[in-house]
């Protein structure tokens, strides 16, 4: 998902839970060529106790859309994860199952996949066909839809070019050869691909209901998607509740009649609510517990915590002074003390982060700097500022989206630069919509974000940041080498020497540091003993299609 994080997600790999990650920078298994086996199933509610089957829960914040093509941070990803379905889905193994795709076959030479859509319907009774993929994967790459995600759809022949007006549209390698059968070409193997397949940005959408209100996925009474549920209502900022689609190809699987969400951002309301019974579940992947309140919950067995595949780090904007000097960068960097950040606001196990890629798929186990390294900062910190003819630095602005933990993690570091740099750091706080548009636009000195992995490859990390204008850099940064590098990985097929090639690159990554890593995520929630069959991925993704009431 692209997954820009909003909160702080306390316990995820990956943007999700038990990381299903690939240790050493190894492709993640795919099922093999020409099928899988069905995704396991979650156990039946029993049939003695006929509860109603509403799950309550809270979103921290508002979804920014409910479309597919669109969508970049975690809230948005669930939402759309609930309402739709791509060509495959993960299953509870973490593994890519065949979803609206019914079967498909590889050629030999792993560049052609050829996938047979099963009978299936939208939300709204419509058909789901492959030319609904079609439309929708080149839609996303049309440079005018500007979709943040359009990259993740590079590894579709032409792809690239055509998001970069290189190439038509035409020219991309998807094709509805009819209405059941889409043709895939690629730029080279990809032995993730069947788990990309599972993220958003190639889920399909509707193109008449699209041509019909160009703002379809804003609203309940317009939205229409062919997953397990559907949104029933949508009160803008306030709350939102989906409902069981009756005519999802799946529906038999899908316990749940309805959930839902309230939208509230104080964490310690949220954690009131839970203990008053208004929702069965507080805390990750939606939202954040209360730091304040982690030890009693953990002292009273409460709190549950699995490591996912995700980092959070501040984003430096390297066009404005003094960060456009890489020794300033890295004096900021190398003086916070990561350790004293998790154990005494964070508390729920994560990892001083001293690179870019999380422990799943680590390239350099040892890390690219020491935390905590105040002697190499001060020097650092001297020597940037003569370069870019500064005395001393000016007051820098540390922003973040408005989260209890977000503003405690920024506080500690504004004082840890006040102590060990002497530089004066005022906080900026901002609602998360808002947020992540000024952070594109470039409207910030350094900022909070996280990223959790869309599939289980250092390249989903590193990706973000070859181009200076990439959907999610952010950053302003580009490195010709590092792009080069990256270039390299895809078409390297010798598995040992893409890590060295990936390795390679994250080195200039945090040699230039236009990012500053903090700490690699947990996810810890606490929920309700009756709410069963919640599958939380590696990826930090949740899929509530399986979930029950017991």
């Amino acid at each position: 998902m692209k997954k820009n994080v909003f909160a702080l997600v306390s316990s995820i790999a990956v943007l999700g839970t038990a990381l299903t990650g690939c240790g050493g920078g190894q492709q993640a298994a795919a099922p093999p060529a020409g099928g899988t086996p069905a995704a396991p199933s979650q156990p039946a509610t029993p049939a003695a106790e006929k509860k109603p089957q509403v799950l309550k829960m809270n979103l921290h914040s508002e979804p920014p859309t409910a479309d597919p093509g669109l969508a970049e941070d975690t809230t948005s990803g669930a939402i759309i994860l609930a309402t739709f379905d791509g060509l495959t889905r993960i299953g509870t193994d973490d593994k890519p199952h065949e979803a609206a795709a019914e079967s498909y076959k590889v050629s030999d030479d792993k560049l052609t996949y050829t996938f047979k859509i099963r009978e299936a319907k939208w939300s709204n009774g419509d058909p789901v066909t492959a030319h609904d993929f079609e439309y929708a994967w080149k839609r996303a790459l049309d440079p005018k839809t500007a979709s943040n995600y359009a990259y993740q759809l590079y590894y579709v022949k032409n792809g690239e070019k055509a998001n970069k007006g290189e190439a038509k549209l035409d020219e991309v390698g998807v094709k509805a050869l009819d209405d059941k059968t889409l043709e895939v070409k690629l730029e080279n193997p990809t032995p993730y691909f069947l788990e990309l397949l599972a993220f958003r940005t190639y889920f399909p959408v509707n193109k008449k209901v699209i041509d019909a209100n160009p703002k379809w996925a804003g609203d309940a009474k317009s939205h229409v998607g062919n997953g397990p549920f559907k949104i029933e209502s949508w009160e803008h900022k306030s709350k939102m509740v989906l409902v069981k689609n009756e005519n999802y190809w799946d529906k038999d699987n899908v316990k749940l009649e309805k959930i839902e969400f309230s939208m509230v951002e104080d964490e310690n309301t949220e954690l009131s609510m839970f203990e008053n019974g208004e929702i069965d579940w507080a805390g990750a992947p939606m939202s954040a517990l209360p730091t304040d309140a982690i030890p009693a919950l953990k002292g009273q067995g409460k709190v549950q915590t699995n490591p996912i595949a995700g980092t959070y780090w501040y984003k430096f904007n390297t066009e404005k002074p003094p960060f456009n000097n890489i020794k300033v960068r890295k004096a900021f960097a190398y003086s916070i003390n990561r350790q004293a950040l998790i154990d005494n606001i964070l508390q729920t196990g994560q990892i001083p982060a001293t690179g870019a890629i999380p422990p799943s798929m680590v390239l350099n186990p040892n890390g690219y700097f020491k935390d905590n390294d105040l002697e190499n900062a001060k020097k650092l910190l001297e020597e940037g500022l003569k370069e870019v003819g500064m005395s001393k630095l000016p007051s820098i602005t540390l922003s973040y989206n408005t989260s209890e933990a977000h503003k405690k993690i920024a506080e500690a570091i504004q004082d840890q630069w006040k102590k060990n740099l002497g530089v004066d750091v005022k906080l900026e706080n901002k609602e998360w919509k808002v947020y992540l548009e000024d952070m594109h636009e470039g409207n910030f000195q350094i900022g909070r974000m996280g990223w959790l992995g869309d599939f289980n490859d250092p390249i989903n990390f590193l990706e973000l940041f070859k181009d200076k204008m990439g959907g999610n850099n952010d950053t302003r940064w580009e490195n010709a080498k590092y792009k080069e590098l990256l270039n390299q990985s895809a078409k390297e097929s010798d598995l040992e020497k893409r890590k060295k090639i990936l390795a390679d690159a994250e080195q200039i990554l945090m040699d230039e540091m236009p990012i500053m890593p903090i700490y690699w995520y947990t996810q810890s929630w606490i929920q309700k003993p009756e709410v069963k069959g919640v599958h939380q991925t590696g990826l930090g993704d949740v899929d509530w299609k399986g979930a029950y009431i017991e």
